[in-house]
């Protein structure tokens, strides 16, 4: 087949690459400059740049060897505006809004593959070969494309998948889906890559020291939006008590323990952010516990959308243990009608658990597996605000 590659100048998807040319493929290599490093935002308190592992210059340099090495086209995308607009932009927003986003799913469903997707039809290749860990099956009696985990369920990627379409998934190709991070190494070394033993990024690309309220301050100065950066307020208990005062919302999220500077007779918590008040709602652990919440953009990837209820398994974090619940698709936000019927970002569900679950946080994404073995995609949205 003739096969488009997303080349991140990583170990996986340079991986994927070799092991698609020895099975005698033909190959186009893609990499996607997202993140302008010469707006100079990434600097630490001496104006230095901070490394970066993740969509640097270097990743696209690497790529480019990758390529080289196996003997393949190679070309780079200049998606820097789009991803300002797209990923960064929002991811802003949201953390201004009291949320704690997960720029990853949007920056690889409506980005990075709708990007290389489009580029792929245009080329005539038949498939989109990337390095997530993740598994996608045609259905013929269903006449559907399936996503399942990856079967390294510690590197499984799915959860960064689930807003793919069925039209994207029919040209989705996944080479590392069966394997273990050992053999994708084991890859890269026996094809002499230079890539094999590149260590892996654990941050979002563009906040590479991790310190997400610092990235926005420093990203809304550069816009010259300074006024736009949240003012301190007031931290309070559940019961409307004022403890002490917060350092602007965008430092904080669900869950949050550390860092509160107030002190109690026992541990305190952030169970809610508050934007309109301007508020850290603070509680102790068992305040943290809900048992639903309402999922907004549902996208649902083994079936249409259903018309009744719909038992699964869910995920409210990439690192959380998928736990049985039961979801109710609605039309618009009426929680009270579970009627489907509603389309792309006006499609909601009411997710209600057997049990409570800790850290609902609004802005992360959710996924939906099966409850047999947990391992296919049901469907995805994103956590909504109380």
């Amino acid at each position: 087949m003739k096969i488009a590659v997303a080349m991140s100048g990583g170990v996986d998807s340079s991986a994927a690459a070799a092991l698609l040319k020895e099975q005698g493929h033909e190959l186009v290599g893609f990499t996607m400059q997202l993140w302008n490093q010469r707006r100079h935002i990434n600097t630490d308190e001496n104006g230095d740049p901070l490394p970066s592992r993740c969509c640097s210059l270097d990743d696209v340099y690497d790529a480019r060897r990758v390529a080289e090495s196996l003997g393949f086209p190679f070309y780079v995308l200049n998606l820097e505006k789009d991803f300002d607009r797209d990923v960064v932009e929002p991811f802003v927003q949201s953390y201004l809004s009291g949320e704690t986003p997960i720029p990853c799913v949007a920056c690889n469903s409506r980005l990075k593959f709708a990007s290389l997707d489009r580029m792929a039809v245009s080329l005539d290749c038949e498939k989109v070969a990337t390095g997530h860990y993740a598994r996608v099956e045609y259905d013929k009696t269903a006449n559907r494309y399936r996503l399942f985990r990856g079967r390294n369920h510690w590197k499984d990627q799915s959860y960064f998948l689930w807003e793919l379409t069925q039209d994207q998934l029919s040209r989705a190709y996944f080479p590392l889906g069966e394997m273990q991070k050992s053999e994708v190494r084991d890859i890269a070394r026996d094809a002499n890559l230079y890539t094999a033993d590149k260590q892996e990024s654990q941050e979002i690309c563009f906040v590479p020291d991790g310190k997400y309220s610092e990235f926005i301050d420093r990203y809304l100065e550069h816009e010259d939006r300074i006024d736009e950066v949240p003012a301190a307020g007031e931290i309070v208990d559940t019961s409307g008590q004022t403890l002490g005062e917060h350092t602007g919302i965008h430092r904080y999220t669900i869950g949050q323990r550390r860092g509160l500077g107030i002190a109690h007779e026992k541990p305190l918590y952030v169970v809610q952010i508050e934007r309109a008040k301007n508020q850290i709602i603070v509680g102790e652990v068992d305040e943290l516990e809900s048992l639903e919440f309402t999922a907004k953009g549902v996208n649902w990837v083994a079936f249409d959308e259903p018309g009744e209820p719909v038992r699964a398994n869910v995920k409210v974090r990439y690192r959380h243990d998928p736990a049985p619940a039961t979801i109710y698709p609605i039309s618009g936000k009426n929680l009270k009608n579970p009627v489907a019927n509603a389309s792309g970002s006006d499609r909601y569900a009411r997710i209600v658990f057997d049990e409570p679950q800790r850290a609902i946080t609004p802005g992360q994404a959710t996924i939906f597996y099966d409850t047999e073995t947990t391992e296919e995609v049901v469907g995805g949205g994103w956590i909504e605000r109380p």
